[in-house]
C-alpha cells in the first residue's frame, strides 16, 4: 500500500503510520514485522492534530487500492453481490464494524460503496488488466 511517499506492506500498516504526528513513529509502524503488531504501535502513538477528520478518508485510498486497483480483489468484492457487508467483531469496535449489532460500520459502508464503483469501473473496462498501476 502507498501511503505519502512511501510504500507499506499492508492497510493496516499504512492507516497506523497515516495515524502519526511524528515521522519516527511513522518509520517504526512501516517496519512492523505484521499488520497486528502495526495495529498494537498505532495505540501508543501521539495522533496527528487532523487525523479525526481524514481517518475515514485515509481509509477509502488505501481500501481503493487494495480491491479497486487489483483485480483478484476487486472480483472477490464484487461476488459479495448486493450483500450488506458488516465488520462484525466481539471487541467493542463500534466504529469501524458492528458489535453486538450496535456500531456504525464505517468500514463495511466504505466497502459498499468501492464494491458500487468496482461496478462502474468494470462496465466501462475494456478488459486489460489493471494490476500494474498497484505498484
Amino acid at each position: 500500500m502507498l501511503y505519502g511517499p512511501h510504500w507499506y506492506p499492508s492497510v493496516e500498516h499504512a492507516y497506523q503510520a497515516a495515524k502519526c504526528a511524528h515521522s519516527k513513529d511513522q518509520l517504526a509502524i512501516r517496519q512492523a514485522a505484521s499488520a497486528g503488531m502495526a495495529k498494537r504501535m498505532g495505540k501508543t502513538v501521539e495522533l496527528r492534530t487532523d487525523w479525526t477528520q481524514i481517518k475515514l478518508e485515509v481509509m477509502a485510498d488505501l481500501l481503493w487500492q487494495k480491491f479497486i486497483i487489483n483485480p483478484k480483489l476487486r472480483a472477490q468484492l464484487l461476488a459479495t453481490g448486493d450483500r450488506e457487508l458488516i465488520e462484525g467483531n466481539t471487541w467493542g469496535d463500534t466504529f469501524w464494524g458492528k458489535c453486538g449489532g450496535v456500531g456504525a460500520n464505517h468500514l463495511g459502508n466504505l466497502l459498499m460503496r468501492l464494491r458500487d464503483l468496482a461496478r462502474y469501473v468494470d462496465s466501462y473496462s475494456d478488459g486489460r488488466d489493471t494490476s500494474q498501476f498497484a505498484g
